[in-house]
């Protein structure tokens, strides 16, 4: 029986390359330099990226044999709060980030990762709130990076 070798991704690529293969991961796991997970297809894959690393939906990677893997952003439990009014969606994403939770935003919405408490707060604060799977990618912060660590604690406003 022959020995599996497991493919291993060391590059993120910068040009546009022919997609051979895709990995798709929660942003949870977009987050690790360092993961053995498994392709779409199966196949098991080892990523050694630089420290730091955040992958994003629709990235390239290349792996040391020099197949392109394209990233997908997976579905995940997430929140989605909406309003029409532009002071409302700054005040919720000011409270959101006060308590550092990573957030993405879009026009006239926000998502962040599930959580009730969150989503009573939002809508007391008066936006609509839909629970939803949907694909996350918060913004990343001023120096590029997303730190993911939930927990609840009142900031004075």
């Amino acid at each position: 029986m022959g020995e599996v070798v497991e493919l291993t991704i060391v590059e993120r690529l910068c040009e546009s390359l022919p997609v051979e293969m895709t990995l798709t991961l929660p942003f949870e796991q977009r987050q690790k330099s360092r993961l053995r997970t498994r392709l779409d297809n199966g196949v098991d894959v080892g990523l050694f990226l630089p420290r730091g690393t955040v992958l994003r939906h629709g990235d390239l990677l290349r792996t040391t044999s020099g197949l392109v893997v394209e990233v997908q952003a997976a579905l995940e439990s997430v929140s989605t709060a909406q309003t029409d009014d532009p002071l409302l969606l700054a005040r919720a994403a000011y409270h959101l980030g006060n308590r550092h939770v990573p957030l993405q935003v879009g026009p006239g919405w926000l998502r962040y990762l599930h959580d009730h408490v969150l989503d009573r707060m939002v809508q007391e604060l008066g936006l609509a709130v839909i629970s939803e799977q949907a694909p996350f990618e918060p913004e990343a912060g001023a120096q590029g990076e997303v730190n993911v660590h939930h927990h609840h604690h009142d900031h004075p406003a």
